[in-house]
């Protein structure tokens, strides 16, 4: 059975690659994620997705369609459903396309990610372009994929993508360090003289 997955990173790909190869798929995947912010972020996840597929031997098609404004554009609270629908549903439609059996995606293996609604999504999909939805429930994996990608030396991203995800990792990191400069007992801050 020829299966097409949708990989958002390579860390996320480890763990659902080796159990679909496990149980005997075809496995090629769809790099496809128009939401990564800034560029050159999206272009480390994309060269290190390239890396990856030498290493486990996987051809993967890339899509290099870039919204970074389609976000900026979108203020509603549901822009992660936005996000999975565009994507999904390009990985369906492709799958659909291209004479695949079904398809998946490695944001099943995220415990960060809202996991019942992607599968509400694919399951939704599949019958739209009537190509079957391979569901796993890869959570169970995702610290083995982690440290994987780690043991491969692979570049693991700190954010989800989007912007909004990227300006919240850096309000933290900006926060933390206020707390440590000023607040921590004990510690000399860079402004006493």
């Amino acid at each position: 059975m020829k299966i097409l997955l949708h990989m958002c990173c390579a860390p996320c790909a480890t763990y659902p690659l080796k159990i679909l190869r496990n149980k005997q798929f075809n496995i090629e995947g769809f790099f496809y994620n128009p939401n990564i912010h800034p560029q050159d972020e999206f272009d480390h996840r994309k060269s290190t997705v390239e890396e990856y597929s030498h290493i486990v031997d996987l051809k993967v098609h890339y899509d290099f369609d870039y919204q970074e404004q389609q976000w900026l554009d979108y203020k509603d609270d549901n822009r992660c459903k936005m996000c999975y629908e565009i994507r999904l549903e390009a990985t369906a439609k492709y799958a659909s396309e291209n004479n695949y059996n079904g398809f998946t995606t490695t944001l099943l293996v995220s415990p960060y990610q809202q996991h019942e609604l992607i599968k509400e999504i694919c399951e939704s999909l599949s019958k739209k372009y009537n190509i079957k939805f391979i569901y796993y429930d890869f959570r169970e994996g995702f610290r083995e994929g982690q440290n994987t990608a780690k043991e491969l030396n692979l570049y693991r991203q700190k954010y989800c993508g989007c912007i909004y995800s990227y300006r919240e990792r850096e309000m933290k990191i900006n926060a933390k360090w206020y707390r440590n400069c000023f607040f921590m007992p004990n510690k000399k801050n860079n402004f006493n003289r």
